[in-house]
């Protein structure tokens, strides 16, 4: 098993920077990847980036390319999602998820099979 937790979520005005931080732990061997996923009130989970686990690989929904940034600390075993540049449409609560197999650019949140509780991002306009 592996187990997830966020952190960094909060509120911000459009235009401002938010830093999510996912920390993993338990069975971190299996990990192939990890992504972050978000959801706003009725609308579907939509795929946000995902980075190979501890390695540089990494892939983004279009939605946020060029202001989201997906990182990673092999020492921690932990995954940041810096978020530049928000807009009110990023409101949401994100979920942090580790995947078991290969690749990263696959954005369906049913390849992954660990999630976190989620962390709320509000931004105001």
């Amino acid at each position: 098993q592996v187990q997830l937790v966020e952190s960094g979520g909060g509120l911000m005005q459009a235009g401002g920077s938010l830093r999510l931080s996912c920390a993993a732990s338990g069975r971190t061997s299996s990990i192939y990847a990890v992504g972050w996923f978000r959801q706003a009130p009725g609308k579907e989970r939509e795929f946000v980036a995902a980075i190979r686990w501890r390695g540089t690989t990494t892939y983004y929904g279009d939605s946020v390319k060029g202001r989201f940034t997906i990182s990673g600390d092999s020492a921690k075993d932990t995954v940041y999602l810096q978020m530049n540049s928000l807009k009110p449409e990023d409101t949401a609560v994100y979920y942090c998820a580790a995947k078991t197999f290969r690749s990263v650019r696959q954005t369906s949140p049913l390849d992954y099979a660990y999630w976190g509780q989620g962390t709320q991002v509000t931004v105001s306009s």
